[in-house]
């Protein structure tokens, strides 16, 4: 059964690579490295990176000793940060019919989808990148 909030295979590895390479403690971190810790393609991942390169959140080296490397300090990169590269700016009704407001007389929901919604962009926009390193995750 799927999950209410839905947090894809991208913004995951986004979000992990992002703690992963904050936590290294090393200004450029190999691609190959990053997928070997996280279990996950080199190729998904690098399309994932490039597209943090795009955002200005993350520079890339190319050659032998390449990779990957923050451009901002992990205390001023929230969680929302990152998901808005991938998922933009976040629609808070949460209706699965899509209407901004309920088209039915009662919904069944009693509202829950939106605030489901609001309080899950709100944990992203309060976590940093930064409190989740030196946790031991890797």
């Amino acid at each position: 059964m799927p999950g209410i909030v839905h947090i894809s295979e991208t913004i995951s590895l986004a979000l992990h690579s992002m703690v992963f390479i904050a936590d290294s403690g090393k200004d450029i971190v190999n691609v190959k490295e990053i997928s070997a810790a996280m279990g996950c393609s080199e190729a998904h991942l690098v399309k994932v990176l490039q597209r943090l390169v795009r955002a200005g959140f993350l520079y890339s080296m190319r050659g032998p000793k390449g990779g990957f490397g923050l451009t901002k300090k992990p205390e001023s990169i929230t969680l929302l940060d990152i998901y808005q590269v991938f998922e933009g700016s976040p629609a808070l009704t949460g209706c699965p019919t899509h209407h901004q407001s309920c088209p039915f007389k009662s919904c069944v929901f009693g509202g829950l989808p939106g605030k489901l919604n609001q309080e899950f962009m709100a944990y992203l926009s309060q976590k940093k990148i930064s409190e989740f390193c030196c946790k031991d995750f890797f």
